[in-house]
C-alpha cells in the first residue's frame, strides 16, 4: 500500500496545512481517503470528520482514526460540520474523490483562512461556486497532489507503519486468483460486497 495508496492519502494530509487541535473534514473514504484520515490524525488533528454514503467504509475510517462519521445520504454534511464546529467551520477538508459535489462541499465547510488539499482525479472542468470562495476574500488555499514517490518517501512511509502500527491489510477486502482477474475487475468496477481493495495471487 505505500507506494500508492498510503502515500497519496499521506499526501492529502500533508497538503492541508494541519496544525495541532485541527479539525479536518475528509471526503470520500476509499482507501485513499481512509489513508487521508489516518494521515490527519498523525499530523495533529484532533477531530477528524469522514464523509462517505457507504457505512461499512465509514466504520473502516472509525478504525484509521476518524471522530465523527457522516453519510451524505442522511444529512447535510456542510449543515453537520457548521454545527459541530460552533458555526466556525473546519481548519481543513481533504476531498478523495474528485466530483464537483464534493470539491464544492470541501470549500464550503471550510472556515476564513482554511485549506482544501484536493486528491481527485477530475473528468471535466470545475466550477468555483463564488459564495463557497467567499467571493474570493476567504483567505483559502487549495493544494493539489497525487502520488509523490521516490526511496526517501517509501522509508518514511514504511517508518511510519512500523512505529503506529496501522493495519493498512483492512483496505484489502477481497481475494482472488489470477485466473478470476476478470470477475475481481468486474467487482471493483461496480463496488459490491464492500469492497475496497482487491488482491491477485498466481494460481
Amino acid at each position: 500500500m505505500c507506494p500508492d495508496i498510503m502515500s497519496t492519502g499521506f499526501k492529502g494530509a500533508e497538503n492541508a496545512n494541519i496544525k495541532l487541535d485541527d479539525t479536518v473534514v475528509v471526503f470520500a473514504q476509499g482507501p485513499i481517503g481512509l489513508c487521508a484520515t489516518a494521515g490527519a490524525r498523525l499530523m495533529g488533528a484532533t477531530t477528524v470528520i469522514a464523509v462517505e454514503g457507504n457505512d461499512h467504509r465509514l466504520g473502516i475510517s472509525k478504525v484509521m482514526g476518524a471522530d465523527v462519521t457522516l453519510n451524505f445520504h442522511n444529512c447535510d454534511v456542510v449543515s453537520e460540520v457548521m454545527k459541530l464546529t460552533g458555526g466556525r467551520g473546519a481548519d481543513s477538508a481533504i476531498e478523495a474523490l474528485g466530483t464537483q459535489a464534493t470539491f464544492e462541499q470541501s470549500l464550503r465547510v471550510l472556515k476564513p483562512g482554511g485549506t482544501l488539499s484536493s486528491l481527485g482525479v477530475y473528468s471535466s472542468d470545475l466550477t468555483i461556486p463564488l459564495s463557497a470562495f467567499a467571493a474570493g476574500l476567504g483567505d483559502h488555499r487549495i493544494n493539489t497532489a497525487l502520488c509523490p514517490g521516490g526511496k526517501e518517501r517509501m522509508r518514511r512511509l514504511m517508518n511510519v507503519v512500523a512505529s503506529t502500527g496501522y493495519d493498512l491489510g483492512v483496505l484489502v477486502t477481497h481475494t482472488y486468483k489470477l485466473d478470476d482477474i476478470v470477475a475481481a475487475y468486474e467487482l471493483f468496477a461496480n463496488q459490491r460486497d464492500g469492497v475496497l481493495k482487491v488482491a491477485i495471487k498466481p494460481n
